[in-house]
């Protein structure tokens, strides 16, 4: 039923093999202080993420970490694959037991008889698959045909050779029969559940209780009709906020959801009515006869030897016929036990948390510092109403108003703590990754993994494999050499020797993993398998082969399946006359290495002498040179008394290949693919470097990737080590492969334990690198690269399952476009960062310096909240939604050290910043006499003064928020009419803003402006443009602003040291070492730059690195030239 056809051999660094993955973490992660500085979470430890989990400061945990991996579920799914692990042991044991009892006592139950249009029931063949009762297997007569009697196919109505019939008809009754390949799943979560959680953020729930109080306040002492506007209003703003969040999240959450559906819906090759076919793994049925080859993946349950599903073929081939789907499988009991999709953190969300932490507690010290002078001011008498009158007066002023008082002044610090602590900046990665994964799904690209999705953004090298990705994978034999010459006419049999023929004929038709399919009714023939086998097969029926004949005609004894590391696949045949055949199908020069004869053109066996090896070395030289894959084909005959006979003997044994006699050597042509040329080029420019690594010989790489433009023209590039064979670098030491991984372009004859040693070697020189994959054997390099991308087309399960990223149509120009939405998902969180940050900066100086000097703040609790949602939810719609750009690809790859908050940033928004306080300062100053209100009633001039203040702080932040479309450009209207999105919410946010000025002023303590005050806000807005302009013209270093304030802390923290107060016993000198420190590290977190953390981001080791006496040992460094 499934027979494989093994190997002997194993392949070192077979994941599924049980070769080892990873080989550590090269980023040094465990030992950094800084817990938001992960550089890779793709296999970052439990306790590494449990660390910034806990040193955030987060407000409402339940959102701020529902994208992020939940350590908890994931522990628990772990326990339960333990047991589950222990109880298939157990039930293992205990068939063992059973079965040694069933041959003492010679006892055997009938199989049990089932009613129904098949002759086996679901129950039976559950009982077999999960007890693995061969003893009740047997008893059905077996796997397959071997009986003489019926088996277990004949009971499911199938035909081993040619599946079932797969019509729909068909397929509809053996799912009613037997049930679907579907597992029950959880639902997602619903809309109020969204709700929900965004209510539990504590800023939010103190604003409801003071809104709360202010309502029965205000209700008391001014009645209904007049009383509830203030507690009304903050109540309405805080409900606005939290339905908009649960919005936002809602949406995101549906994205996510399509796109892991999109990941499991998983297409694999079956076997029906003689023809192979793809279908979904849904469409699966039981009676299905499935074709196995290294790297696919079980979907469902099968017999003897008991495949489960989720398994992967780790070697060999074979076919596989479908006992059990669904819910019946024990995978699918497993997926229906566990959580699924626990979620996971990236570098960037991690580090934008440490950002939001350090932005929180400056904006909770702001808002403490303001309700302590605002509670001083307010309590001392110092605070007046409108009119003039003080607020609160000793001994006067009623319980219930001087509580009505407080609960005002707490509610605008609790509101400063709302726009402070930028709680949507981590979950703006979550929506410019979902926005992203979505879109690059049409640009044929499936992530696995969202860290992947910005990592790409910062890769500086792509490993490529060439065939399928640089190349077409169209291939066919366009040259062959047979008989001891070229073949004129390749494609026609007279060209070859008789016997050449025949024997070409049987090796091509066993020694394959294709097929061939003949329609009934005389149409085209359609032939299966990978793109050379095609090719081959191809190239058989066009000298003369019948594919089913010349199959009928041996029977197979033995197959070694094509080895990567080997580089060729053979096969041992029995015919009729008992006589055995050993054929073998590889690498010319590797073939032709082991052939000492060949036949001549007369039919004649002769020996290869000299000449005719370099004759026929010169014409793999010479096709290699043309861009032709060369393929050798040869055989041997071999003594059947030296086969073994019995079955395990023989499942280990190697064919021989030595002594063979060569058939002919074939030139099989792969064309590039149009526009790969472009695409490299475009690399090159965004300072990615491609590396070509493939299986082919040197010569045809080389010609491949001249033709790609991998290698210039140059001759220069075309020598070692820029050009150099798999066995020369795996043959250099550790430190060798270190030092030529930076100069290899080509690498000819590699296999994937070479490309996984390049990756090595390459990241431990501090590279990023993405490397591609399609193979079983590729996936320890997908798996130890930072970007694994698997080919989705020609890849195997296993590759798949080790990758963060599926390249959908295996083309080269995908992965380019990858890279452009790697770099788009971190310019766009740039982008909400400079805009937030220029909100955050002008919103706290603006309220700080008003309740500072007159005990007031222009901006209340609902205006706060109502720029807390354009700034947070809004904004980040807008920003993070950005599609890529070209410009992108004209600049450096963003480093995984470098700052989050760039110098260019830095002059953006403190210049909008600056812009916007002094604008906004001098109307809350001197905005009285500046807009002639001097002569208004006191209590109306102070409501349009701070009216004008807010309406002008939006509209900025209207503007500001196209300048930060294009923080380093000049044109910021460059691709806005390609983003609606964008469009839109500027659109609602204006209209919004009107509205509320203009109809809500008893909610939002406003009142209505004419004409000329909107002119002049809209003009404070627009100078923002122009000064933006202005702005990009100032110069900045490339230095890091952080570099120059560390330097500062540096000779602050050493000063004491030089006074000999840092002696071993001196508390003082140790204290000022301690807190500078801590200032350091918040200062990293802060500005995101880690390129000075391997001197000051360990307090630990920067007692031993900055020359500061500790325990009476110190270090030379000089502290000046770190982080320089």
């Amino acid at each position: 039923m499934t027979s494989f056809k093994g190997s002997p051999y194993r392949r070192a660094g077979d994941l599924e093999a049980g070769g080892s993955s990873r080989s550590g973490d090269l980023d040094d992660d465990d030992i950094s202080s800084d817990p938001f500085d992960i550089p890779n979470t793709k296999n970052a430890p439990l306790n590494r993420l449990r660390r910034w989990r806990q040193a955030a400061l987060v407000l409402n945990a339940s959102r701020r970490f529902r994208y992020t991996l939940d350590l908890k579920k994931e522990e628990e799914n772990r326990q339960i694959l333990r047991k589950i692990r222990a109880h298939a042991q157990a039930i293992r044991a205990a068939y063992l037991f059973k079965k040694a009892g069933e041959q003492i006592n010679g006892t055997a139950k009938p199989p049990p008889t089932t009613s129904g249009e098949y002759e086996i029931g679901e129950e039976q063949l559950a009982s077999i698959t999960r007890d693995h009762n061969l003893t009740l297997l047997e008893q059905y007569g077996g796997a397959s045909a071997n009986y003489n009697n019926s088996c277990v196919a004949d009971s499911l109505k199938t035909n081993i050779e040619k599946g079932i019939h797969g019509d729909d008809e068909e397929l509809l009754k053996r799912r009613n029969a037997f049930g679907s390949n579907t597992y029950p799943r959880k639902k997602g979560r619903s809309f109020w559940m969204f709700l929900w959680e965004a209510w539990q953020d504590l800023t939010l729930i103190i604003l409801m209780i003071a809104a709360v109080a202010s309502l029965a306040l205000g209700i008391k002492t001014e009645g209904i009709e007049e009383g509830w506007y203030d507690g009304g209003s903050i109540a309405f703003a805080v409900l606005l906020v939290i339905v908009v969040t649960a919005i936002s999240d809602y949406r995101q959450s549906l994205q996510f959801q399509n796109l892991n559906d999109e990941k499991r819906n998983i297409h694999l090759q079956v076997i029906r009515g003689g023809r192979r076919i793809e279908v979904s793994i849904y469409d699966l049925v039981v009676g299905d006869v499935v074709p196995l080859n290294i790297g696919n993946q079980v979907h469902k349950d099968s017999k003897q030897p008991f495949l489960m599903s989720g398994c992967k073929v780790a070697d060999g081939s074979g076919t596989m016929l479908v006992t059990s789907v669904g819910i019946n499988t024990e995978w699918g009991l497993l997926m229906a036990s566990i959580s699924e999709d626990t979620g996971e953190e990236t570098p960037l969300q991690v580090r934008l948390n440490g950002v939001a932490t350090f932005i929180g507690i400056v904006g909770l010290s702001v808002a403490f510092a303001v309700l302590v002078v605002l509670l001083v001011r307010y309590f001392t008498g110092h605070s007046k109403n409108a009119d003039g009158m003080r607020q609160f007066i000793a001994g006067t002023t009623k319980v219930g108003d001087a509580v009505d008082g407080a609960i005002k002044i707490v509610t605008v610090a609790v509101t400063i703590v709302v726009v402070a602590v930028p709680e949507g900046l981590p979950l703006a990665v979550t929506l410019t990754l979902a926005y992203s994964m979505r879109k690059m799904m049409a640009d044929k690209a499936l992530v696995r993994r969202l860290s992947a999705c910005e990592t790409m953004g910062s890769a500086e090298t792509i490993c490529s494999d060439k065939t399928g990705t640089l190349t077409l994978n169209q291939m066919t034999v366009v040259e062959a050499y047979a008989g001891g010459k070229k073949v004129d006419t390749p494609d026609n049999k007279s060209g070859l020797p008789p016997l050449v023929s025949s024997l070409l004929i049987e090796g091509i038709a066993q020694n394959t993993n294709g097929g061939v399919y003949v329609p009934e009714n005389g149409g085209e023939i359609e032939v299966s398998g990978s793109p050379t086998e095609k090719a081959i097969i191809s190239w058989g029926i066009q000298i003369g082969m019948n594919f089913e004949a010349a199959r009928s005609e041996s029977s197979i004894l033995h197959v070694f399946p094509f080895n990567s590391e080997k580089k060729r696949g053979g096969v041992a045949v029995k015919l009729p006359d008992s006589q055995v055949h050993v054929h073998w199908k590889g690498a010319a020069e590797m073939v032709l290495a082991s052939c000492t004869q060949y036949i001549d053109d007369t039919n004649h066996v002769v020996a290869m002498d000299d000449d005719q090896v370099t004759f026929f070395k010169r014409a793999i030289e010479d096709m290699a040179a043309r861009t032709l894959r060369c393929v050798a084909i040869a055989y041997r005959t071999y003594e059947l008394e030296r086969v073994p006979t019995d079955e395990e003997e023989l499942s280990r044994w190697a064919l021989p290949e030595d002594n063979l006699i060569l058939l002919a050597i074939v030139g099989i042509k792969d064309p590039c693919r149009p526009g790969v040329r472009d695409a490299v080029r475009l690399c090159q420019i965004a300072g990615v470097k491609v590396r070509m690594l493939t299986g082919d010989n040197i010569q045809t790489a080389k010609a491949i990737a001249l033709e790609c433009g991998i290698l210039g023209s140059d001759a220069a590039d075309a020598t070692e080590p820029n050009l150099i064979e798999g066995k020369e670098f795996r043959a250099l030491s550790d430190k060798g492969r270190e030092d030529v991984a930076e100069r290899i372009t080509v690498m000819g004859r590699s296999s994937p334990s070479d490309k996984l040693l390049l990756v090595q070697a390459l990241r431990r020189r501090g590279r990023i690198v993405a490397v591609t994959g399609d193979g079983t054997n590729d996936a320890p390099a997908l798996h130890e690269a930072d970007i694994g991308l698997a080919m989705g087309i020609q890849g195997t399960e296993v590759a798949k399952e080790s990758s963060d990223i599926i390249i959908l149509d295996d083309n080269f120009a995908s992965v380019v476009k990858v890279v452009r939405w790697g770099r788009s998902v971190y310019a766009n969180i740039q982008k909400f960062i400079q805009f937030q940050l220029t909100v955050n900066v002008a919103a706290l100086i603006i309220n700080v310096a008003a309740a500072v000097s007159s005990g007031e703040v222009p901006l209340n609790a609902v205006q706060l909240l109502w720029v807390n949602l354009i700034m947070d939810t809004l904004g980040a719609l807008a920003l993070a939604t950005e599609p890529p750009t070209d410009h992108l690809m004209h600049r450096p790859p963003v480093g995984r050290k470098e700052p989050l908050i760039t110098n260019i940033m830095w002059r953006n928004l403190l210049i909008q910043a600056f812009y916007q306080v002094s604008v906004l300062l001098v109307l809350n100053f001197r905005g009285k006499s500046l807009l002639s209100l001097e002569h208004d009633e006191l209590a109306h001039a102070n409501k349009l003064k701070n009216t004008l203040i807010f309406n002008a702080f939006v509209i900025c932040q209207i503007f500001n928020e196209f300048n930060a479309r294009k923080p380093d450009e000049f044109n910021i209207f460059k691709g806005i009419t390609k983003n609606y999105l964008f469009i839109g919410i500027v659109g609602i946010t204006v209209v919004l803003q009107i509205v509320i000025i203009e109809f809500l002023g008893k909610f939002t303590t406003t009142v209505r402006l004419n004409w000329k005050y909107w002119l002049v806000s809209i003009a404070i807005g627009f100078i923002s443009w122009p000064l933006a302009v202005l702005g990009k013209l100032i110069p900045v270093s490339r230095t890091p602003l952080s570099t120059y304030f560390i330097r500062c802390l540096q000779f602050c923290r050493l000063r004491p040291s030089r006074r000999g107060s840092s002696q071993p016993g001196s508390s003082r000198g140790q204290d000022h070492h301690d807190a500078s420190s801590n200032i350091i590290l918040w200062t990293k977190i802060f500005w995101g730059g880690n390129n000075w953390s391997s001197c000051w981001g360990l307090r630990e080791r920067s007692h031993r690195r900055c020359g500061v006496r500790v325990g009476g040992d110190q270090c030379g460094t000089d502290p000046v030239d770190v982080g320089g």
